[in-house]
Parts: structure tokens; sequence; C-alpha cells
């Protein structure tokens, strides 16, 4: 064979199927296959970081987010107590006062009967 012939390749005989694509491959691209090959690669593993990456950066979001829904729980459940203790204190005092105008209310009755019966 001379050097500008290629060797013919049987495509149709008993030959692995990686084999052929190898040879398709050689055919379309000839020896820049490798260069190519490199380069996918490269790409490849850079998409495998950055998704690694990705991964890492949406695990502690995650946990971020996680962290503060926690402490919003937790600030909520605070302030609805305080409210809870503050309108019973204010009922009670409400409840108070009711009973203040009811003994004021006797107390003026008996006031009263106390005045004209003079």
């Amino acid at each position: 064979m001379s050097k500008d012939q290629k060797p013919v390749i049987n495509l149709h005989g008993k030959q692995d199927p990686d084999s052929k694509i190898e040879a398709i491959k050689n055919l379309i691209f000839g020896d820049n296959i490798q260069s190519y090959d490199a380069e996918f690669e490269a790409l490849k593993e850079d998409i495998l970081n950055k998704k690694k990456i990705l991964e890492d950066l949406i695990e502690e979001v995650g946990t971020d987010l996680r962290k503060s829904i926690d402490d919003v729980s937790t600030d909520v459940n605070i302030r609805i107590t305080d409210l809870e203790n503050s309108l019973a204190t204010k009922m009670e005092d409400l409840d108070g006062k009711s009973v203040a105008k009811e003994t004021l209310g006797k107390l003026l009755i008996e006031l009263g009967e106390k005045v004209s019966s003079k």
C-alpha cells in the first residue's frame, strides 16, 4: 500500500460493531478524531464538574432555606403565644371591669334605697 492509499475496511464482514463505528469515524473525521475525542472528554469532564458544583450549591441553599423556615416558624409560634397571653390578660381585665360595673350598680341601688328611706 502506498502512502496515499488508505486501507479498505470491509463493513459487510463479521466485525465488532464498535470497530465498525471506529471505521466510520475514521472515514468521516480522519486524523482529527483523537483531538475531537480529547475535546469531548474535556467538555464532558467540565460539565460533570459544574454539575457537581451546582448540586453542592443547591444542597447548601436547601439547607439555608430549611433553617430560615424553621427560624420563621419558631418566631411565628413565639408571637402567637405572646398574642394569646396578651389577649387572655385583656379579657381578664375586661371581666374585672364588668364585675366592677355590676358591683357599682348594686352599690348605687343600695345608696338610692338608703337615701330614699331617710
